[in-house]
């Protein structure tokens, strides 16, 4: 399942910096998590990092975008050979 980030966001900044996949982006008025990005830091940590160092906890699961573990890691295998081949 991916992560979505709430109405309760302050624009910190702090869950943007350590996105290892780069899926979170600066929206209007919140920040934003792209879904065919995220893939909860399966494959990279044993959480996901944006939840650990947002200081309003307002990053939670996307019930829109449902994965299981297997499909999270493939999701990080391809955004890596993606990033390998440009």
């Amino acid at each position: 399942m991916s992560l979505m980030i709430n109405d309760e966001c302050i624009a910190c900044d702090a869950c943007r910096e350590e996105c290892p996949t780069d899926a979170i982006e600066e929206g209007d008025p919140i920040y934003i998590i792209d879904p065919d990005r995220c893939t909860e830091c399966v494959g990279i940590y044993d959480e996901p990092s944006c939840i650990a160092v947002c200081p309003v906890d307002c990053i939670v699961l996307d019930s829109d975008n449902v994965e299981s573990i297997a499909e999270l890691k493939f999701k990080h295998e391809q955004l890596m050979l993606s990033e390998e081949q440009e």
